[in-house]
């Protein structure tokens, strides 16, 4: 899928800006228990909860494509 075929599909996105929101909520438990590594982790919750009505959908997809990468390898980082 690519960035438009993304933003026309609103299924997809809110499905992708749900699963931010709860990494996101992840995020702040991760931080009770270890601020330090929560701190490793990238955040993008904040931009979508806080964005209200209008989510750029640019935004998110670039997230998708740069965040996520470095969330996984912090958390497989982690899992080893």
């Amino acid at each position: 899928m690519d960035s438009v075929s993304y933003a026309e599909n609103e299924i997809v996105h809110a499905a992708v800006e749900r699963k931010f929101e709860i990494i996101g909520e992840a995020l702040i438990q991760l931080a009770k228990r270890d601020p330090v590594l929560a701190r490793r982790v990238p955040d993008f919750r904040n931009l979508l909860i806080h964005g209200y009505a209008v989510v750029d959908h640019d935004e998110v997809w670039d997230a998708v494509q740069t965040s996520l990468p470095g969330l996984r390898v912090a958390v497989d980082q982690q899992s080893t």
